[in-house]
């Protein structure tokens, strides 16, 4: 059986790298991450595969443009023509931002695609392909936000809600195990963040938010390959591949901080064992990289220079900047402003498919600020985030500093923070009821009555 697992599209992204096409009217990054898209269906449909698993995040937000929902569909459409069944497993992006708003995939499963499944819930699928039947267990992204603002989390630190979260989670997938069949392999689908993955630009696109999975949760036995979302890095975390817990990353670049990761999707084989011991399956599986589109960062400082000018251009020379996204950076003391031509060092770039400048300006009496902050930074959780990656001497107390700070920042503001997601019923698993964020609710006047534990989802 051959299976085809990528994620983290994010299709609508990315516009600010780009430039309007003149002959389409489109944004060429959108093209960008299209042709990826298409690329990978292609290899689907080529091989051909006999299922493709999503791990989420479709676009960057849950209400895309028309033209970004049309593109999306229209290649997964091309699996419905092959009779290729699909999982759309549902994103932290994907998840409308107020309580009740649902999630962008879920519009889907209202049309009744023929073979497409949206994961938007905790369950087991049972999947017909061309190769036999294979069990999905889906984990969509699990929110906390919500409940911070329940009686239950009163006065308990991020940490502690972290840690309610994890013990509401752990017996919903032992139930959703109990229930396997032995007989046929199993995979499972979860958009998480695991507690060794090793960040890409999730850190900046949602940093402070959510929580993290322990890897014990997924190396169990009974998988045999856990197809992971939602960070942006490729990497496995198991290095024993019992299971494999393979995370594709990210179809294309989203912004400079992946600028040296490759791009990809991942084809997995899941076959029989030979001689069948403590499995029943053997699985092996490859990363396939996609041509995507270079980034490329040209930092020069010319503080002492005598000839700024002749430095910055001789460095831009010294690089192929065709069709590439370039990120100047030059550091320059006060006194040297006057002797850059900017005209001249916009006509070097001209080559690039696009193209920034950020000039630092070096004070003689204080070190430079980081230039990954930039200069219009207003989320204190990146700007310390960044902060501790240029700080190797820090790196041993780094996960406690940002936990500290994620408790600092929340502690105060419980009764507002609410969003889409995920959540698991604290007081019953067999009596879902709605959740309205704060500002929504028309109960709200009622939030402390006897209905009020009823309001957490279960999904």
């Amino acid at each position: 059986m051959k299976i085809l697992h990528l994620s983290d599209i994010h299709m609508g992204g990315g516009f600010v790298h780009g430039k309007i096409d003149p002959e389409t009217g489109l944004n060429t990054r959108f093209q960008d991450f299209v042709k990826s898209l298409s690329r990978s269906i292609d290899r689907a449909l080529s091989e051909p595969v006999d299922l493709v698993l999503f791990g989420g995040d479709a676009f960057p937000d849950a209400t895309p443009a028309p033209y970004i929902q049309q593109a999306f569909a229209a290649q997964f459409y091309r699996l419905v023509d092959a009779n290729i069944p699909t999982v759309l497993l549902v994103g932290n992006h994907d998840q409308h931002a107020q309580g009740q708003g649902g999630a962008s995939l879920s519009i889907y499963r209202s049309l009744g695609v023929p073979g497409t499944i949206v994961g938007d819930s905790i369950d087991t699928h049972t999947i017909d392909t061309q190769s036999g039947q294979i069990q999905i267990i889906t984990l969509p992204w699990i929110n906390r936000s919500t409940l911070l603002t329940r009686e239950i989390a009163e006065n308990l630190s991020i940490l502690e809600v972290n840690q309610l979260l994890l013990d509401k989670l752990q017996p919903r997938l032992e139930g959703e195990i109990r229930k396997l069949n032995p007989d046929l392999p199993t995979i499972v689908l979860a958009h998480l963040m695991a507690d060794n993955a090793k960040l890409g630009a999730e850190k900046l696109l949602a940093v402070g938010r959510g929580f993290t999975i322990p890897l014990s949760f997924l190396t169990r036995s009974c998988f045999d390959y856990v197809a992971l979302g939602h960070v942006h890095r490729h990497q496995n975390l198991n290095k024993t591949n019992d299971p494999a817990v393979v995370y594709p990353g990210s179809i294309e670049r989203v912004d400079f901080s992946e600028e040296k990761e490759d791009k990809g999707y991942i084809l997995v084989t899941i076959e029989p064992t030979a001689q069948p011991a403590s499995k029943n399956f053997e699985t092996t599986w490859e990363f396939c990289p996609l041509p995507v589109r270079t980034f490329r960062t040209i930092k020069i400082d010319v503080s002492q220079s005598e000839q700024p000018q002749i430095d910055i251009l001789e460095s831009i020379a010294k690089v192929d900047i065709a069709d590439v996204v370039v990120r100047l950076i030059y550091q320059l003391s006060p006194d040297r402003v006057e002797l850059i031509n900017m005209p001249a060092i916009h006509e070097a770039l001209s080559a690039a498919h696009h193209y920034t400048i950020q000039a630092e300006l070096i004070s003689q009496l204080s070190r430079p600020r980081l230039p990954e902050l930039g200069c219009s930074v207003g989320d204190p959780m990146t700007a310390l985030s960044t902060y501790l990656d240029n700080r190797p001497d820090l790196q041993d107390i780094a996960t406690a500093m940002i936990a500290a700070a994620n408790e600092l920042l929340s502690g105060d503001n419980l009764g507002t923070v609410a969003s889409g997601g995920v959540l698991l019923d604290l007081e019953s698993s067999t009596d879902p009821i709605e959740v309205y964020p704060p500002n929504l609710d028309p109960r709200k006047s009622a939030a402390k009555s006897k209905n009020a534990d009823g309001q957490l989802t279960l999904l």
